[in-house]
């Protein structure tokens, strides 16, 4: 009898999934453990293998939403009739579609010809293009048809090197528009008034294009306005001198078998200073407030899809070659789509840091379950007064957002002063 394959529940926060990638086609010998198809979640795209062996005789359409537990696949005898377990599914959901493999619109790109005979794809037999997720990540973001692209992969298949050999040679085709025919000049007479030179006129066509929500990015938004809308955020900045900081971070980086960012410096001092204020490790549990003893920093990392937040545990009790360790791990696991559900689960206090994206200040949204978050900017060269004198200084803005439930105005500060102490002087993250 025919297996029904359920869409399985692989992040805590997972309402629905998409197939980004099926390995198997209709009519196809699946062993059990083979590898059956990458489902992006709102969190990674993960490898699934097939529970069950048999023939696949239904597969959800690739690109489309699929709710959790309802039909992914089928697995049966070759010739099986399945139409009753699609009925059953038809009448008892509406978020999935019909048992054809059709797939979500494409979104409109323009992207250079290169010669046919040099990119044109081929299609395999069952006439859907392969491709790797990582190729169609790197498709989209550089406004690729992937139809246009002839995969090296087995069977066809396209992977990261042939979109990056397609935009070498597309580069090699581009030429520069060729420059505007210039007005000629206008020769003026006492006799005659001079001509008027007509203006030029310009025209262009109005364009726009569609892009599905992915799976991130739903749940993103769903999660960060529960956060802005539901706690009532307060915001305190303080200005950090960060001249130690960056006279220690020298000096470590010249023995350090790691290098020491400036953002690691942040992540330890800031859990020592919730070591000092455990009231700012804290959350807000509805009917009580969880104050959290141990200390879980959620760094923010941003990537094409959005904002993921991987998890250092027990940052307090790293050292600064530890934390910068296992950041880089982490931050390389989020781009490539690696990182497991529990990368991203039981942070106590959160990290943003766009100093590196050039940005003075900023406020943060707070990132569920936290009370708080912590948005620093970029260290600027300044004049200050120092010991009557002016000097040039190098300063750094830091902001915690609070859940003003859970944290006060006064608590909030002194947990800043506490950090700006710690990074002012790094010699204390010593003792």
């Amino acid at each position: 009898m025919a297996e029904v394959i359920n869409m399985p529940l692989m992040s805590d926060t997972m309402t629905e999934g998409v197939v980004a990638a099926w390995h198997k086609n209709i009519g196809d010998k699946v062993k059990s453990g083979d590898l059956l198809a990458e489902i992006e979640t709102d969190k990674a795209t993960m490898e699934f293998e097939a529970p069950e062996s048999g023939v696949l005789l239904y597969r959800a359409p690739e690109g489309l939403p699929v709710k959790v537990n309802a039909i992914l696949a089928i697995i049966g005898k070759e010739g099986e009739d399945i139409s009753n377990l699609l009925n059953e599914k038809d009448s008892s959901s509406a978020d999935t579609v019909p048992a054809t493999d059709a797939k979500a619109p494409e979104t409109a790109t323009v992207v250079p010809v290169l010669p046919e005979a040099e990119t044109a794809a081929v299609a395999p037999a069952d006439g859907r293009l392969k491709a790797s997720p990582l190729a169609k990540s790197l498709a989209r973001q550089n406004n690729v048809n992937i139809n246009m692209v002839k995969g090296s992969g087995e069977e066809g298949r396209i992977v990261k090197r042939d979109i990056e050999d397609y935009l070498q040679k597309a580069g090699k085709e581009q030429t520069l528009p060729p420059a505007p025919e210039t007005i000629p000049a206008v020769t003026l007479t006492t006799e005659t008034p001079p001509a008027i030179a007509p203006m030029p006129v310009f025209t262009g066509a109005e364009a726009y294009e569609d892009v599905r929500v992915s799976q991130m990015r739903k749940t993103i938004a769903r999660r960060l306005a529960e956060s802005k809308f539901s706690a009532p955020h307060f915001y305190l900045t303080m200005e950090v001198v960060m001249d130690k900081a960056m006279a220690a971070r020298s000096s470590m980086n010249e023995f350090s078998p790691v290098k020491i960012s400036f953002n690691d410096l942040i992540v330890k001092s800031a859990a020592m200073a919730l070591r000092q204020h455990p009231a700012v490790n804290a959350s807000w549990m509805g009917d009580f407030i969880r104050y959290n003893q141990h200390i879980h920093i959620g760094v923010a990392v941003a990537v094409d899809e959005g904002l993921l937040v991987p998890v250092l545990r027990f940052a307090d009790n790293k050292s600064l070659s530890q934390i910068a360790t296992e950041t880089k791990e982490l931050a390389q696991k989020a781009q490539t789509k690696k990182l497991a559900p529990a990368d991203m689960q039981g942070n106590t206090f959160t990290i943003s840091n766009l100093g590196m994206f050039d940005i003075d200040e900023f406020t943060a949204i707070i990132n569920p379950p936290d009370a708080c978050i912590l948005a620093v900017g970029k260290i600027n060269a300044v004049p200050a007064v120092v010991n009557n004198e002016i000097k040039v200084v190098n300063k750094m803005k830091i902001t915690l957002s609070c859940d003003h439930r859970v944290v006060d105005g006064a608590t909030g500060a002194k947990f800043l002063q506490t950090l700006k102490g710690l990074l002012e002087d790094p010699m204390r993250l010593l003792v």
